[in-house]
């Protein structure tokens, strides 16, 4: 049975370890101690938080860090457009460059439908694990369709139609979780100069023929495009490639080049403008929509 003295005396030796304890703490504070600064917390403040790594670096915070050091511009923030760049120059005292917002694009077009040569495959339904199978598809530049760019975007921004992924431009920040998703690199980041931006929608390096036997859509490599426009469109082997630093939005060459394309892979992307909705407003859709009632085993091949 305890003591009064034993209680007391463990009780004595517990305040000084409380003492010592509270000693140590206190110095390692002062001695380890870490500013904030103020600057950093501003930065951190005016952005949006999305921590997605468009900007190059891991985190808002990195970010924050980097501009407060002076090394890194102001408008990279994807997600924080122009305010954040606004509200970062105004913290740091520059001024805010002219930046335009970077949007993803998808350098490829042809649905599940449009594809030559497929083969039924039955592996993990990954993006990165069918690239690694030889002749899943006849194009081995073209979308694998299995969402791994839909999976690695946290706005909700990319879906899979008809085994091609299609972007909505009303949700897409920016933030390059796609085009690093991607294990074929068919996804990139283009500025867009306006609200509707010309793409080219094949990565095909091929000619003419081998493109054909594979993809009912794919580029040619006919050059035509590069001809009417030499300007900013350009040709690297057999397919173009659009100079964004010289693009004009309203280049009338550029236009004249979309029309000439034979497979019509210069195309537009993005939100429809003014214009676009007003050419549409004037058709009917039809009283009533009725439901097919078809399902997809209608198409099953049997056999046995």
């Amino acid at each position: 049975m305890l003591t009064a003295t034993t209680l007391a005396l463990a009780a004595g030796v517990l305040a000084l370890l409380a003492v010592v304890m509270g000693i140590v703490l206190g110095w390692a504070d002062r001695r380890f101690h870490v500013g904030v600064n103020p600057t950093v917390q501003a930065i951190l403040a005016a952005l949006p938080g999305a921590n997605c790594g468009g900007c190059g670096y891991v985190g808002c915070r990195e970010y924050a860090e980097a501009v407060a050091r002076g090394e890194a511009d102001v408008n990279l923030c994807a997600p924080g457009g122009a305010a954040a760049a606004g509200a970062l120059a105004e913290i740091m005292g520059v001024e805010a460059t002219e930046s335009f917002p970077y949007r993803a694009v998808v350098h490829c077009s042809a649905n599940e439908h449009q594809r030559l040569q497929r083969t039924e495959y039955r592996g993990e339904q990954t993006c990165a694990a069918a690239n690694l199978v030889s002749g899943v598809q006849g194009c081995t530049y073209g979308c694998l369709g299995l969402g791994d760019c839909e999976r690695a975007c946290n706005y909700g921004a990319i879906r899979i139609v008809d085994g091609l992924c299609v972007i909505d431009y009303a949700k897409c920040v920016g933030c390059k979780a796609c085009a690093r998703a991607c294990p074929r690199n068919i996804i990139s980041m283009v500025p867009f100069k306006s609200d509707r931006m010309v793409v080219v929608a094949c990565s095909n390096q091929d000619t003419g023929p081998d493109v054909k036997a594979v993809c009912m859509v794919g580029c040619l490599g006919c050059k035509a495009c590069a001809r009417l426009d030499p300007e900013i469109i350009t040709v690297d082997g057999a397919l173009p490639t659009i100079d964004y630093d010289r693009y004009d939005p309203h280049d009338s060459a550029l236009e004249k080049a979309i029309e000439k394309c034979p497979r019509k892979r210069l195309v537009l992307v993005g939100r429809p403008t003014e214009q676009d909705l007003a050419a549409v407003a004037d058709e009917e859709l039809p009283e009533s929509i009725q439901a097919d009632f078809e399902t997809t085993v209608d198409h099953t091949q049997w056999r046995g």
